[in-house]
């Protein structure tokens, strides 16, 4: 019995051993110089005493082990040469039992039975035979242990294997796997008795000092491997059937765990394939506290890699119907431990699918049957809320999207979306950014609406508001990073053929629409600039189509573009929808449908005149607006003067002076279109420049009244550029005269008393003049039209 003291005692007692051992150690070696083999029994029997302690904890017994261990080596060489001691070695090995106690006489036994196997004296396996079964006499579970242990040791090289000199005519491999079975399982029958012992110890620390010995018995199963005489029908037959009926038999979690471990590391990958079934069949049987998930995980791993190290071994795995039995075996220990925690399941089903991928990756069947058993698994219980577990199903639902690299593959497993239903909210929306990560790393194509329709269910975390979920609460960056992926994802969705394509953006705006109004700033532009894509493709393309239930024609996609628009104007995002609106009417222009432009751009303005109404957005807004229309050649006289004339008005009505001028310059270019076929109305665009100049001239007169002196002229140097464009450009309303008059106005201007130096409108001016030298001294045409101005 262990007696539980402290540590110093036990110090303590191991010193005094190892006191113990070399004082009789050394009049050992005395007697071995003297060649007294009465006097070197005697004290060798005294020395090995010191092992039959209790008080000590395996590891530091092992300390005493290993200095008597030394000892023996001298003892055994002494014991070889029978010139020094004058004993045959039958007679020395009876002579070694008649120690007064039983260890130091078994270790002798051992030592002198080590020497009688070299002799060839007697055949190997009765030596070894009758060794491990003397060697029962020990039960106490470290004295045990260490003895055999050193039986083990002495024995692994005298094996009766296949090329061995211990091999005899009647000796076998049979015999070898014999002896190193029953000396393993008496090993382990011991190492599982210590859990057992000394009552007062705690729980944690007898599991601790039991662990440290574990590999005294699974040297056992190493040795097996090492065995060459053990091909695979033996193993089969013999070896793999005793060492699971062992451990089955020991119902000990500690000592089934590690030895499945040491079964699935140190045997051949083809023995587990072989014997898959067999090895399988103990799992279900093991103790529920085993942790039987991380053994079945190491298993199919090395299977895996077993698998990759050669494509010669692949119809093999079919042949035995590896995934068969795999399966059928976690779900077979799934059942059986009803206390495993639902991330156990989940992960073995993670090992499944990983070994799946490796092994049979052209089976989408397999894939889709492994993530079946875990929608089964998880079926009848609430959303997962154990961060593990919902760490093990994105582990799950990934593996497929690393593995194929394309979400087309994923989409076609009709389980995927089933899994997914399982996580909670968070998680679905993480899984979600992690599909579309993949789609746009390795950029695969979405290419038909029924793709998109499973795409969007798989992502309908960002595309919408779940149960459960408010927008409100989100983080604000990561909502932004979440919906920006999403629109990048929407232009992954394409298909050469117009209908389809169609049929794709239809089933995106269907998913999109239901965003709710933070998101769709998002996501409505991607989709309405996919549509427009598909509109310049299809160009002059009318009538309709047989056949589809919306034909893919310019006119049919404008329609559900401006069902989109008008869903952002009630977000409201009135400045991105008036943006849309402008790219749609410029769209239409290019299909040449007069009527639906004028739509877009009737409901631009609208929503300038109704929402747009901070001074700044309005700016913008009005810029957006002339520089689209100024592209337009689809308008007759009628539509475009109407458009025009509220273009001019608009801007004449902004809030600042100085954003009045700019706007109503900008218009100017409105009436002069310089391209083949464009509008040449040189007195309309006089007027806007006149115009412009009285509204700068204002500006500078309240700039006067409020401050006491002239602001910058950087106005009417701009409003002076553009004079100069329509003059080169050939308006024959725009004269030399006009210009110097608009130069000499500025330079009164600069050098007025009342005008301060400007870092920005004086070398603007400057430059402008500069413009104007160049022109005048390069010669040609244009040099005689700048002669008359006078800088």
């Amino acid at each position: 019995m262990m007696i539980p003291d402290g540590i110093e005692d036990e110090e303590k007692w191991l010193a005094e051993g190892i006191a113990g051992i070399q004082h009789n150690a050394f009049y050992m070696h005395r007697a071995l110089d003297a060649n007294n083999l009465r006097e070197v029994l005697k004290y060798s029997a005294q020395m090995l005493s010191e092992l039959r302690t209790s008080k000590l904890s395996p590891h530091k017994y092992y300390e005493l082990y290993m200095r008597a261990f030394d000892e023996l080596r001298k003892l055994e060489m002494f014991f070889k040469d029978e010139s020094r001691h004058g004993v045959s070695i039958v007679d020395l090995y009876e002579l070694v039992q008649h120690a007064g106690n039983i260890l130091p006489r078994l270790y002798l036994l051992c030592t002198v039975g080590s020497v009688y196997i070299k002799s060839k004296e007697a055949p190997a396996k009765d030596v070894l035979k009758d060794l491990v079964e003397m060697c029962l006499g020990v039960q106490h579970p470290i004295r045990g242990l260490f003895l055999r242990c050193y039986l083990a040791q002495i024995s692994r090289d005298k094996l009766p294997d296949i090329g061995s000199e211990y091999k005899g005519d009647s000796d076998t491999v049979v015999d070898a796997v014999d002896f190193v079975l029953q000396n393993f399982i008496e090993m382990n029958k011991l190492w599982v008795r210590l859990k057992h012992q000394g009552p007062g110890r705690s729980r944690e620390k007898l599991e601790k000092e039991r662990s440290e010995l574990r590999d005294l018995v699974g040297k056992n199963l190493h040795v097996l491997s090492q065995i060459e005489g053990v091909d695979l029908e033996m193993y089969k037959d013999t070896v793999l059937p005793r060492i699971l009926e062992q451990i089955v038999n020991c119902k000990d979690d500690l000592s089934q765990y590690y030895l499945m471990d040491c079964i699935i590391q140190v045997f051949p990958d083809e023995y587990h394939l072989q014997t898959l079934e067999t090895l399988l069949g103990a799992c279900p049987l093991l103790q529920p506290t085993v942790d039987i998930k991380t053994v079945l995980s190491q298993l199919m791993d090395r299977l895996s890699n077993y698998a990759a190290s050669s494509t010669d071994v692949l119809p093999e795995f079919l042949r035995v119907e590896a995934f068969a039995k795999l399966s059928s075996a976690i779900g077979r220990v799934i059942e059986a431990q009803v206390e495993m925690p639902i991330v156990g399941a989940i992960t073995l089903y993670v090992s499944l699918l990983t070994f799946t991928l490796r092994v049979h990756p052209d089976r989408l069947d397999y894939v889709d049957q492994v993530l079946g058993a875990c929608v089964k698994k998880l079926s009848g219980k609430p959303k997962l809320e154990d961060s593990k577990a919902k760490k093990q199903v994105v582990a799950l639902l990934s593996a497929p999207l690393e593995k194929y690299k394309d979400i087309v593959m994923a989409l076609t497993l009709s389980n995927y979306p089933r899994v997914m239903d399982h996580l909670d909210n968070e998680t679905n929306k993480v899984m979600a950014m992690v599909i579309i990560q993949s789609i746009l790393k390795n950029t695969s194509c979405i290419s038909t609406a029924d793709q998109v329709e499973v795409l969007f269910e798989l992502i309908k975390g960002l595309v919408k508001d779940l149960d459960g979920t408010d927008v409100e609460e989100l983080d604000e960056e990561d909502f932004k990073e979440e919906q920006n992926s999403v629109a990048r994802l929407i232009h992954m969705l394409y298909n050469d053929d117009p209908e389809e394509m169609l049929k794709i953006i239809c089933a995106a705006k269907k998913n999109i629409m239901n965003g709710g109004p933070k998101r769709l700033p998002f996501t409505v532009p991607p989709l309405i600039l996919s549509a427009l894509g598909l509109i310049r493709r299809l160009q002059g393309r009318e009538g309709d189509l047989t056949g589809e239930e919306v034909p893919a024609t310019p006119k049919n996609i404008f329609q559900i573009l401006n069902q989109a628009i008008e869903a952002l104007t009630t977000v409201p995002s009135p400045e991105l929808a008036l943006r849309l609106y402008l790219e749609c009417a410029e769209a239409a222009n290019d299909c040449d449908l007069e009527p639906v432009a004028y739509e877009f751009f009737t409901q631009a303005f609208v929503l300038y005149e109704e929402e747009i109404t901070d001074s700044k957005s309005q700016v913008t807004a009005i810029h957006l607006i002339i520089g689209t229309l100024q592209r337009m050649n689809v308008f007759g006289v009628e539509n475009r003067d109407t458009l025009t004339h509220k273009a001019t008005g608009y801007s004449a009505k902004l809030l600042k002076k100085p954003d009045q001028c700019r706007a109503v310059y900008a218009c100017s270019h409105l009436f002069w279109v310089d391209d083949l076929d464009g509008i040449k109305d040189g007195e309309r665009v006089l007027l806007c420049l006149k115009r412009a100049l009285r509204i700068a001239n204002a500006a500078q007169q309240m700039i006067n009244i409020t401050r006491g002196s002239s602001g910058p002229v950087t106005l009417f140097v701009e409003i002076l550029n553009k004079y100069l464009y329509f003059f080169e450009k050939g308006n024959p309303q725009v004269t030399s005269a006009a210009i110097q008059a608009l130069i000499e106005l500025i330079t009164t201007e600069t050098k007025s008393d009342s005008t301060a130096p400007d870092a920005v409108s004086d070398p603007f001016f400057a430059s402008t003049l500069r413009y104007i030298q160049f022109q005048k001294q390069k010669g040609g045409a244009m040099s005689e039209k700048y002669d008359s101005i006078k800088v």
